[in-house]
């Protein structure tokens, strides 16, 4: 395992939207397992493939690990299936845009769908993990919160 270079914006690279994963190879193992090591290096609690100048769809988090609680979660061709109506706002940074934290806009509550190395998941998010989710998945589709701030900070 090694911890990658993140891209930094504006690359053109982070505008791109990502592809879906035909299957998880040995090789996307080890994309995956050095996500994880340079997004815990970085202190972030998520990390998509395109900030590690990938182009596939695929973000990995962990929202409890600096609380001593390490919940990693591995999300290949994920999919957004519905969020809440209700919005909360909150400071988000990008280990992309460093030190350039910005107030967004976001669903308080979402609904995921991916896959991993394990099967099919469908899950409800709410709180620090909604956030997570929905910027990571930001990312898949050539989003930055730079984005989101030019549209009044709201998703």
């Amino acid at each position: 395992m090694s911890v990658l270079d993140i891209v930094l914006w504006p690359d053109a690279g982070l505008s791109t939207q990502c592809v879906p994963v035909d299957a998880i190879t040995p090789e996307l193992e080890q994309l995956i397992a050095d996500m994880f090591d340079t997004m815990y290096a970085a202190q972030g609690r998520g990390l998509a493939a395109p900030q590690v100048g990938r182009t596939e769809r695929i973000f990995v988090f962990d929202a409890n690990w600096k609380s001593g609680v390490p919940s990693p979660v591995v999300c290949v061709n994920p999919e957004i299936l519905s969020v809440s109506e209700q919005r909360v706002e909150g400071e988000e940074a990008c280990l992309s845009i460093p030190g350039v934290p910005m107030k967004i806009y976001r669903a308080s509550e979402v609904t995921l769908r991916w896959t991993d190395a394990r099967g099919m998941y469908t899950e409800s998010f709410s709180g620090a993990e909604a956030v997570i989710v929905q910027h990571e998945n930001d990312h898949l589709d050539g989003i930055v919160i730079y984005d989101r701030q030019a549209q009044g900070g709201v998703q």
